[in-house]
């Protein structure tokens, strides 16, 4: 299996060029949205539809009335030709009593137009830390041809958090006897996070995105929250229906 990493979002524009008719994509966007979307599948969502614009959020709401509206810009929840969506970002909304049986719509700034670039991929998943060991077992299972981890970033820039759990997962898949040499990328991740594993959270918290999202007083437990390693024992893939589920 061939590993490789893309660590910045101006790489992501360039996959859909890219054959990936044999690759398996993780998607990684630690803060916040593959967290999100993992606590609210967690928590009995029947499925998740990222969308890249608000516009077509707004469209699908329209004929889909009992879908909940989901997303941000700059961090905060989306309010857009006078209707107010349900959720903003944080993982911590997404509880059971709000989230169970139902279909949710999502729009973020970075994180669902990366599983709208991913979508011609053979298998297109949502990982965090909070579900990395049971994604990355998955995989092994699967035993993919190539496997692409996708870090979202923050705008146009790479984010750190999302860099260390590519490092992490890649971690978890070096004795994998079927793995072919990292790519230089996925060399990087591998040893950004094995120098900061043991404080990962103080590295996380120095972040220009965790520092961001720290300055909205309602969303200062999220960095911790989507810190939390291996919570939940659940794969997220996009169906092609372009839909995200549980497995």
């Amino acid at each position: 299996m061939k590993l490789d990493v893309i660590l910045t979002p101006a790489e992501i524009p360039a996959l859909a060029k890219r054959d990936l008719s044999n690759t398996a994509c993780v998607v990684l966007d630690i803060l916040r949205a593959t967290s999100t979307f993992v606590t609210a599948l967690q928590n009995g969502a029947k499925e998740i539809i990222p969308v890249s614009e608000v516009s077509e959020a707004l469209a699908i709401k329209q004929s889909w009335p009992a879908a909940l509206l989901g997303g941000e810009r700059n961090g905060v929840k989306i309010s857009a030709e006078g209707i107010f969506f349900d959720f903003g970002n944080s993982p911590r909304e997404y509880t059971q009593d709000k989230v169970a049986d139902k279909t949710i719509i999502s729009t973020t700034t970075n994180g669902t137009r990366v599983f709208r670039a991913c979508a011609n991929a053979k298998t297109v998943l949502a990982a965090s830390f909070l579900n990395l060991e049971a994604t990355a077992q998955f995989i092994e299972q699967q035993n993919f041809e190539n496997l692409l981890l996708v870090c979202a970033g923050t705008r146009e820039s790479a984010s750190l958090e999302d860099i260390l759990a590519a490092g992490a997962f890649c971690e978890l898949l070096e004795d994998n006897p079927a793995m072919e040499i990292p790519s230089d990328s996925a060399q990087i991740a591998f040893h950004a996070f094995a120098k900061v594993k043991t404080n990962l959270k103080q590295a996380v918290l120095n972040s220009q995105n965790a520092r961001r999202v720290a300055t909205i007083p309602e969303l200062l437990e999220d960095v911790e929250f989507c810190l939390q390693r291996d919570t939940f024992p659940l794969v997220a893939a996009m169906n092609p229906d372009g839909c995200l589920r549980k497995i």
